[in-house]
């Protein structure tokens, strides 16, 4: 059963969001947020039943929302189908969008392996390689598609002070060489 969304929800996120990244998801206990909420823990369980829960619920609205992206550009394949440019620059933004989530994904690869969210974002990179490569692409092209998709994710990362704008370019023509286009 999904709880409605509450500004203390959200609160709870917030501050676990930033707990996580400070301290990583196993050292941060769910009493760890309620105490620097200053609200009790039953109060916490009331809105997620889990540290995993929890974990879950932050970095959810990321994989469905890249899920999304992924799938409406492979509905769209005979019709007014996205040049490779176009899924690089939609693909960037939003990497560039989930940033503090991502930091999350990275420093804690085996928490979310184990929440079964890393596997759908490694499919993404797959998936995309076919609609940039066609429905057979080689293992040349496939490694290009991952340096360029997953580079653009790490880029969004690497620099978080780079102005967007000049960010986006420089991320999506490095993308369009490694794609060897």
């Amino acid at each position: 059963m999904t709880r409605p969304t509450s500004d203390t929800r959200h609160r709870i996120q917030e501050v676990a969001r930033g707990l996580f990244a400070q301290k990583g998801v196993q050292r941060t206990s769910l009493q760890d947020i309620a105490d620097h909420l200053e609200i009790s823990k039953p109060a916490l369980y009331y809105h997620f039943r889990s540290r995993d829960d929890l974990v879950r619920s932050i970095l959810q609205p990321l994989v469905d929302e890249g899920q999304e992206f992924v799938s409406a550009h492979e509905r769209r394949r005979g019709r007014s189908r996205a040049t490779p440019r176009e899924l690089l620059e939609g693909y960037f933004d939003f990497h560039y969008r989930h940033r503090a989530d991502l930091v999350l994904i990275v420093s804690e690869l085996t928490t979310l392996a184990d929440l079964g969210l890393i596997d759908a974002m490694l499919a993404w990179r797959e998936r995309l390689a076919r609609l940039v490569f066609g429905s057979r692409p080689t293992l040349a092209q496939s490694t290009r598609a991952v340096i360029a998709f997953g580079g653009l994710q790490d880029c969004c990362l690497q620099f978080p002070d780079a102005p967007y704008e000049e960010l986006k370019q420089a991320t999506v023509a490095g993308g369009m060489a490694a794609l060897g286009l």
